[in-house]
């Protein structure tokens, strides 16, 4: 009946409630993962599901031809805390990135490249779109879509070297993500932005940071480049802006936002009232009790007890993470694991093969950090000894 896009595992949720999902037995389990960075404030969260529940009975949808109220609140708000200008709103991740390259192009022929590249990095994961896919460093996902799109130069992620050892004739923008997500939790030196600032600022080369994953309070900042004191020209969002209800976003600068001019491009659903309202009850939550202290918080806990308690297995190559994005690599493939969490009633999943992550609810608790710990041990004590 379904397409074979998902290797899904044998469990099916019911419902859910805070940090906690049910199947149709009520057996209770840890969610680890929140659909991979979405539900950032858990199931059921009373605030936006009233959000939610209320705009359903008033408006849905209009087209983007009129003025939607409830865009123009969410994007002063997200605008606000990123120093930036403007927004354009989408459905997802990719269709954010894909806007981001629109954007980069056009900067490019703006300033008489006609063949205007984009500087993007191995091992990065940017969506599944053409453009997106293209602009990916994931070259096992490139297989039987080929030819992918021109204009992108991959180097090493981490590496400034490259960046400045490369010609930069035809270059219009970097693309990185401030941690990578599904390349296995990876994290650069802590200059590593800061300087690809320096080279666009001198270059006139845009900088787009892809916190699609990263944003949304799930590093112990707001958005992770807050970390680094930088800041970007486009920064693209999803995963946890809605909560669940799906909504992307692509913020820019006023000198990147007047680059597009009515038709450039569009959305027929993206930041309609529904997704709006469910993204602002979402942002105001995560605002309003500093949501991203807690995940700092919990994260350094999870991350010290993590090593501390495996740090006799010799299968553990390395456990690394900021805020609550956590990654545990195995020197062999960890893909049998999500399973024996199963058993043990917690919810992670595996990226690259090798390296477990955990991607918490960012209302966690003190005492649900220690049981996302004491669940993790007994998996991996199930799976490796």
């Amino acid at each position: 009946m379904l397409v074979n896009t998902y290797k899904q595992l044998p469990v099916t949720f019911a419902y859910g409630k805070g940090c906690w999902l049910y199947d149709f037995d009520n057996n209770q389990y840890l969610d680890a993962l929140c659909g991979i960075a979405v539900t950032g404030l858990g199931h059921a969260h009373p605030q936006v599901t009233a959000a939610i529940t209320e705009q359903a009975s008033k408006l849905l949808h209009v087209s983007n031809i009129y003025t939607i109220e409830q865009q123009l609140q969410i994007a002063t708000k997200l605008t606000n805390i990123a120093g930036l200008d403007q927004a354009f709103f989408c459905n997802s991740g990719t269709e954010a990135l894909e806007t981001a390259i629109k954007f980069a192009r056009k900067h490019g022929h703006a300033n008489n490249i006609t063949a205007p590249g984009i500087i993007v990095t191995t091992g990065a994961f940017h969506g599944r779109t053409m453009g997106a896919l293209s602009a990916g460093g994931n070259t096992k996902l490139h297989q039987d879509f080929t030819p992918l799109l021109a204009g992108f130069t991959h180097l090493p992620y981490n590496d400034i070297d490259a960046i400045n050892n490369l010609p930069t004739k035809n270059i219009a923008a970097i693309l990185v993500e401030p941690i990578q997500g599904e390349g296995g939790i990876n994290i650069p030196s802590p200059d590593y932005l800061a300087k690809l600032r320096n080279i666009c600022d001198a270059n006139n080369w845009l900088l787009i940071f892809d916190e699609v994953q990263t944003g949304m309070g799930r590093t112990g900042k707001m958005f992770c480049y807050q970390h680094s004191n930088v800041k970007p020209d486009i920064l693209t969002l999803a995963k946890g802006i809605a909560n669940g209800i799906p909504m992307g976003a692509c913020l820019v600068s006023t000198k990147v936002g007047q680059l597009f001019a009515p038709g450039d491009h569009g959305s027929t659903f993206g930041g309609n009232p529904l997704a709006c309202s469910a993204a602002i009850a979402t942002c105001d939550a995560i605002i309003n009790d500093k949501l991203w202290e807690n995940a700092a918080k919990q994260g350094e806990y999870i991350l010290q007890e993590l090593t501390m308690r495996l740090q006799s297995f010799p299968e553990v190559i390395n456990i690394r993470g900021q805020g609550l994005m956590i990654g545990i690599e195995l020197n062999k493939s960890a893909r049998a694991a999500m399973t024996i969490g199963l058993k043990h009633k917690i919810l992670f999943n595996v990226v690259q093969d090798k390296t477990i992550r955990l991607l918490p609810p960012l209302i966690i608790t003190q005492d649900l950090a220690e049981e996302i710990v004491v669940r993790m041990l007994a998996t991996l004590q199930e799976f490796l000894l």
